[in-house]
Formats: structure tokens, C-alpha cells, sequence
């Protein structure tokens, strides 16, 4: 179990949710197949977190959607309970006790999903909040209900029995052994007071069962940076766009929220890009298409790039056992944990189109993007592999390959533009990067592929 000690979250999370390969279906034995390649594959690469997302208490759920009235299997609090037929630990009211159990003997954290909110049925039933003289239907907030999950109401956070609700339910969840907890439809729109009831929420049951939680915040529609002092107070994580797939545009989309939210990270508070859509993809597929992620190889490796100099937390979604084998070979490379847990100064420093001929407009070719980055001590003390570098993207938008450039003195700055540098790829057979030229006239260069990147670190040499 996650003991309280040292700060939570102190570099962005790496692991696995379910919600890209499973949907609403996820079984226990799904679970814990993706558990083991983490366990066995990734961990030492960082990856150790896993998480079952939504619907685990729903035992009509169904691959293509959400189900209205659906008989949620609940406790005589009203608390969400496991469907015992899809997990079948749970079976006599032990909840995830015994799942979480398992997670923990390989290493591992363990995480669920939860709704904004008390479940519609609890309301229905008028289910008494535990420890309390208050029924659901004294707190239940008819008016703010979910948009696109019918499972439950709001609650109304004027009346005290709304703070007792959260504190009841989180409370079964520190007595399960959760570690992480991703609690949706709290950001679009913004119910800050809801997000501070469920940060209460958790303080008190890290008390009273002595490990930490981490608290996830979702969806991320339209979240503005004027709240991140709020943010940083009240949650470790927050996402910054609304569900993320498998397709180059919403790649492209992503490198401009990161731009703007790569700067304001901190350790223990990150700004979350979403899940990693790589790997296969709605394996119970209803309506959808069971697939491997549509993403390229070089895609692939911009995505997870983008997101480590971004210093997302990484989630893949894709069904570990039945993906391709060159996705555990992406994942395992180890500039992912390097870059997200041991950097500073993370920014955009370059973004310019490039034009078939000068100056002529609709020949765009495609768009340029630099990122830099300084290495930097982990927030436990661990010591970055390359302690005094420099880590570089290029990243090419365009359709064909480009060759591309860009003055080495603009990623190390000016005052090292003399400095001698050793370089090193990130990306095993990724494209390779090149200094050229002399002094202060050097450039990095790079030839790019379609939709590509080329990663390096630059380490000085001492003279």
C-alpha cells in the first residue's frame, strides 16, 4: 500500500487505464493481465500505476455507452460497490480490497474511476449517508447532473450531509487500499466547490488509513489557466482537453494546450494532455472499431514526446497483452521518466510554418515546433542520467519528410552559444540529429519524417 510519506505525485504519473481498450467492461482478470506486463515489462521504466475507469459498479455495462436507470450494485450507504460478476474478489461486499491487494504485491498503485456526485438509485431509495442523520435525498442537487453519464445527481454543498457523503465514500475507498482516484465531470463545467469537497474528502481518509491518494481531475473541456493556483491546492492532476484519440488532429490540437500549460507545472501538480491512445483499442468494441491505435510509428513517438517535454502524466490506454509488440518497446525507453520526473524550464521556444516558396502563403508545407528543456534533480533526490543537459525536440507537422534546422544556440542560450556539446538521440531509430557548422553559427538539424520528431539530450563537455 502507498504509505504517507513525501510529497504525492511528485513526478507527472505513469500507468495504465482501462477506458481506451475496455470501455465500461474492464474485468478483474483484464485488469490483472495488464497488471502483469506492467509489472514484468514497464515498472522499471516507471510505469506503475493502473487504473480501472468508469462503470465498475454497473453490472449491465455495456462496451457503446451508458445505460439510464441502470441497477448500480450499491451498499446500504448508497456507496458504489463492484459488480461481483465482473470481479469477482469483490464478491461478498470486500469491494476492490482484494484487487487492490494484488496490485500492490507486484509493485504496483492501484486507481478507479468515480463520478461527480451521489448515484440517482441511492436517491431513489433514500439511502441514509453513513454516520449521519441525513438521507440522500437531503443532499441530492437535481439541477446539476451530468451531461453525458445518467448515473447520478449533484450535491448540494450547502447543506452539511454533501461533505459527509463524499467523506463516507472515499473512506471505503482508503479501506479498499486505492492509491489514485480519477473523479469525473468536475472541470466542464468548473464546480469548484464539489472539486474542494472531494479534496476534504481525501485529506480525511489519508488520516484515517495512513497512505495518500492521489486526486485526478476530469474532463478537461475548456480549463482555463486562471485556476491553477485553486488547482494546485486541491489536486494533483487535471486534464486539459476533453477526451483524446487516436487521430493526427487532435495531436496537433494538443501541442497548443501544452504550450500554454507546460510552464505552470510543478512538482506534485501537473497539467494532464489525457490517456495514450497507443496500442489496441476498443477490444470490446460497440459501435466502435477494434483496433490498433491508428497513430504511425513516427506519430507515436511525437505523441509521447510532446507529452514528456510537456511533463503530462502518461496514461496508456491500449490493451497491453493484445497490442503490437513495438509498443512496449516505445514505453520502455527511458527518456520518458527522465524528461517527465528530472527537467525545468519545459517550453515551446519555436513555431513557425514553412513555405514552398519565400514568402508565398499558400504553399504552407507544414509547421516547425522546437521544445527545450533543462535537466534537473528529481523531486526524490534521484539523479538525472544527464545531470547538466539539454533536452531537445523538433517536432515536424507536415506531410512529407523535411529536412530542418535550427540554431543551437536558440535551445542552450546565449551565454553557452561557445559551449561544446555531446548529442544523443532519445528515440531508438528515431531520426537522427546533427550539430553543424562552428561557434556561434551552429545549428541542429534533423531530417523529419511526416507527422515526426527528433529527440536529443545535449550533455557539455568539459573543456
Amino acid at each position: 500500500m502507498n504509505e504517507m510519506n513525501g510529497m504525492k505525485a511528485s513526478r507527472p504519473p505513469m500507468g495504465w487505464n482501462s477506458w481506451d481498450s475496455f470501455g465500461t467492461t474492464v474485468t478483474e482478470d483484464e485488469v490483472l493481465a495488464n497488471a502483469r506486463i506492467m509489472k514484468d515489462s514497464l515498472l522499471e521504466a516507471g510505469w506503475d500505476t493502473v487504473v480501472v475507469d468508469i462503470a465498475w459498479y454497473d453490472p449491465t455495462a455495456r462496451a457503446g455507452g451508458y445505460n439510464a436507470g441502470a441497477p448500480l450494485i450499491l451498499d446500504d450507504y448508497g456507496r458504489q460497490l463492484p459488480d461481483p460478476a465482473r470481479f469477482p474478489s469483490a464478491t461478498g461486499g470486500q469491494g476492490f480490497a482484494l484487487l487492490a491487494q494484488k496490485i500492490h504485491e507486484m509493485g504496483l498503485q492501484f486507481g478507479i474511476h468515480m463520478m461527480r456526485g451521489i448515484p440517482k438509485l441511492a436517491v431513489e431509495r433514500n439511502l441514509p449517508i453513513m454516520g449521519t442523520p441525513w438521507h440522500a435525498r437531503d443532499v441530492a442537487d437535481m439541477q446539476h447532473v451530468c451531461a453525458w453519464n445518467p448515473d447520478n445527481y449533484g450535491l448540494n454543498q450547502s447543506h452539511p450531509g454533501a461533505q459527509a457523503w463524499y467523506d463516507a465514500q472515499v473512506d471505503q475507498f482508503a479501506a479498499w487500499g486505492v492509491d489514485f482516484l480519477k473523479v469525473d465531470d468536475m472541470q466542464a463545467p468548473f464546480y469548484s466547490d464539489e472539486i474542494t469537497a472531494y479534496h476534504r474528502a481525501i485529506e480525511k481518509a489519508e488520516k484515517a488509513h495512513g497512505h495518500s491518494i492521489v486526486l485526478s481531475l476530469s474532463p478537461g473541456t475548456g480549463v482555463s489557466t486562471v485556476h491553477v493556483e485553486y488547482l494546485r491546492g486541491v489536486a494533483q492532476m487535471w486534464r486539459i482537453s476533453d477526451d483524446f484519440w487516436d487521430n493526427w488532429a487532435e495531436i496537433q490540437s494538443q501541442f497548443v494546450r501544452l504550450a500554454r500549460w507546460a510552464p505552470l507545472q510543478r512538482a506534485g501538480h501537473w497539467a494532464d494532455a489525457d490517456m495514450l491512445p497507443l496500442g489496441h483499442l476498443n477490444v470490446n468494441a460497440e459501435g466502435e472499431e477494434n483496433r490498433q491505435s491508428r497513430l504511425s510509428l513516427d506519430e507515436q513517438r511525437t505523441l509521447l514526446t510532446l507529452w514528456a517535454m510537456g511533463r503530462s502524466p502518461l496514461m496508456v490506454g491500449g490493451d497491453l497483452p493484445s497490442s503490437d509488440a513495438s509498443l512496449l518497446s516505445l514505453l520502455q525507453n527511458p527518456a520518458l521518466r527522465e524528461v517527465t520526473a528530472g527537467s525545468t524550464g519545459n517550453c515551446e521556444i519555436y513555431r513557425e510554418p514553412v513555405y514552398g516558396q519565400w514568402g508565398v502563403v499558400s504553399t504552407i508545407r507544414g509547421e516547425a515546433i522546437v521544445w527545450k528543456a533543462e535537466a534537473a534533480e528529481w523531486a526524490d533526490g534521484t539523479r538525472s542520467a544527464h545531470p547538466r543537459g539539454v533536452y531537445v525536440a523538433m517536432f515536424w507537422l507536415g506531410e512529407k519528410p523535411e529536412d530542418f534546422s535550427i540554431a543551437l544556440q536558440s535551445a542552450t542560450g546565449l551565454e553557452r552559444r561557445e559551449q561544446r556539446w555531446k548529442l544523443t538521440d532519445l528515440w531508438e531509430d528515431g531520426p537522427v540529429t546533427r550539430i553543424e557548422g562552428e561557434g556561434a553559427d551552429r545549428v541542429l538539424r534533423a531530417t523529419l519524417p511526416a507527422h515526426g520528431v527528433a529527440w536529443c539530450v545535449l550533455d557539455p563537455i568539459d573543456e
